[in-house]
């Protein structure tokens, strides 16, 4: 490029900004998009009033790959606030 720009580190920047900026939110979503319950909707009348129940089915592993999308998220936090702190 020029003697003005660091491409390299121009580079090296935007590609953390993608990760942290929209790479931790979005799996962040993903772990609470796994974790959801999934199920039918069940409307129950009890004394005239409408109540909804939704009727969860556990899934093991989907919980796990949850599980794992947060860890990996507050690992991500816990290394920011470390370079903060030590840099």
């Amino acid at each position: 490029m020029s003697t003005w720009i660091n491409g390299a580190a121009l580079g090296k920047i935007l590609g953390v900004g993608l990760l942290a900026g929209a790479g931790l939110p979005a799996l962040f979503a993903f772990g609470l998009k796994v974790i959801s319950p999934r199920g039918e909707d069940e409307i129950v009348l009890s004394g005239g009033a409408v109540t909804r129940a939704v009727q969860s089915k556990a899934n093991p592993a989907a919980l796990g790959v949850g599980v794992l999308c947060f860890a990996v998220v507050l690992a991500a936090i816990g290394y920011g606030i470390y370079i903060i702190v030590n840099g």
